[in-house]
């Protein structure tokens, strides 16, 4: 297997010096996950499947009773398959739009997808489609950076847009109930209004 080539937007922490900031600040959300998920989680574009050791190895009883992660790049599957192999963890290549998912993977109780909705054309597909895939009353946990709009093209050119709070909130109006939380660098709350954060995580109740 040929080793991945990290990018600005892969996340590959056996590469990366323990202190990189990026590292550091996805390494926060799936922390933050931890607290809350419990039960079956999938985690949508779970990239090379670092989630792992953090739900399950974590010095703490973990609540999580099987974990699956999905992503499209089959180099990244393969490569979680190797170094992020756990038990109670499954690695599958797919799309997080890919209506059959729940035909091949069943539901779930909690649906984490971090930096992942940024990238897709058909956005309020990939919510629809995390929706189908939670049990009645699931949660799904949603990341995505501040930017200047859904319909304003972005810089990044990995990403089709960027959105602000107010876009955001938008797409996530078919959950029930959304509480919307901010992160600085390794810091996740509840925004204060004297503080300037770059990244919106949305924690979502059907």
């Amino acid at each position: 297997m040929k080793e991945l080539v990290l990018t600005t937007e892969r996340v590959i922490p056996k590469a990366m010096n323990p202190r990189n900031g990026m590292l550091q600040e996805h390494i926060a959300r799936y922390i933050f996950a931890n607290n809350i998920v419990h039960g079956k989680v999938l985690d949508l574009a779970c990239g090379v499947g670092y989630a792992v050791p953090i739900l399950f190895d974590i010095p703490t009883v973990s609540r999580v009773k099987q974990y699956v992660g999905v992503d499209i790049d089959k180099k990244c599957i393969e490569y979680a398959k190797v170094h992020y192999s756990h038990p109670k963890a499954e690695f599958i290549t797919g799309d997080a739009c890919d209506t059959s998912l729940i035909e091949q993977l069943g539901s779930f109780d909690y649906v984490i997808s971090f930096e992942t909705i940024e990238h897709l054309e058909k956005d309020s597909d990939f919510i629809r489609n995390i929706i189908t895939l939670l049990k009645p009353g699931g949660t799904a946990l949603i990341s995505t950076p501040f930017g200047r709009g859904r319909d304003i093209e972005c810089s990044n050119p990995y990403h089709v847009c960027q959105y602000t709070e107010e876009d955001f909130k938008d797409l996530l109006t078919p959950f029930k109930k959304v509480k919307m939380y901010h992160q600085i660098d390794e810091y996740i709350e509840e925004p204060l209004p004297e503080k300037k954060y770059y990244l919106m995580l949305a924690v979502c109740t059907i």
